[in-house]
């Protein structure tokens, strides 16, 4: 009996750090759900912001023979008056190191959308070789607020319908499932969709397409300190150079 014990007790430490190991692989970058096949998705690209500190752009791409990284959207603002303290510098870095570059915006629920419009217009230069401009929402360290889910659409539509208006570019929705599916699965046919799954391909409600896909939040690349989200977008080199 003693001895089936011990074996039980062997195989249940065994159990304990095979999961151990594989939790802290996930956290640290080194293991992840999704590895998109780059001969279906070429052109691959990342998000950033000041939580990834001082970025080496140019060693981003520096060990391959074409690069891996074509693009990046930049965190430039949030809310109503917050301003991403390291957006200009990634944003002239980035595109410095040859990446096709857009910006994007954290929406905060409790504040109008036109306020928020204007901060990100403030803060983002108009440059016709940038990719559209990115309304980030999410639940996610969101503020709470009181408005109807009628509302909350109309203050997002009024923030979509200004940065069109300034950028003559229709803006980008990035997504949660949750998100999307409590407030943007109807009306909001228009705007493209950066989708966020970091377990599985997107799969949308009415087979509605999606533009990019955020596919890891704790990806490894050269030249970055910590973890970055990863990205593809859906289509091929052609196709992404024809729409930008």
């Amino acid at each position: 009996m003693n001895v089936l014990r011990r074996w039980w007790w062997l195989i249940l430490m065994l159990m304990v750090a095979v999961a151990t190991s594989f939790y802290c692989a996930f956290q640290w970058g080194f293991l992840r759900f999704n590895y998109p096949d780059q001969a279906v998705y070429p052109v691959q690209g990342l998000d950033v912001s000041h939580h990834q500190g001082e970025i080496d752009w140019q060693a981003i791409n520096a060990q391959a023979d074409q690069p891996k990284y074509r693009f990046v959207f930049i965190k430039a603002t949030e809310g109503g008056d917050f301003k991403d303290p390291r957006f200009v510098r990634n944003w002239e870095s980035a595109k410095n190191a040859g990446f096709k570059v857009g910006a994007y915006h954290f929406y905060r629920n409790c504040k109008s959308g036109r306020e928020q419009a204007q901060n990100f217009i403030d803060s983002v230069p108009k440059q016709t070789d940038s990719l559209p401009p990115v309304i980030d929402l999410e639940f996610m360290g969101n503020c709470e607020n009181d408005l109807t889910t009628a509302q909350l659409q109309a203050e997002i539509r009024s923030m979509a319908v200004a940065l069109e208006q300034h950028y003559q570019q229709k803006p980008i929705f990035y997504v949660t499932q949750d998100y999307y599916a409590m407030y943007l699965q109807q009306g909001f046919e228009e705007y493209p969709l950066w989708y966020r799954d970091i377990f599985q391909r997107p799969k949308i409600a009415a087979g509605r397409p999606w533009l990019f896909w955020q596919y890891s939040h704790r990806g490894r690349v050269n030249g970055i300190d910590g973890v970055v989200d990863l990205n593809t977008f859906n289509g091929s080199v052609a196709d992404f150079e024809a729409r930008f």
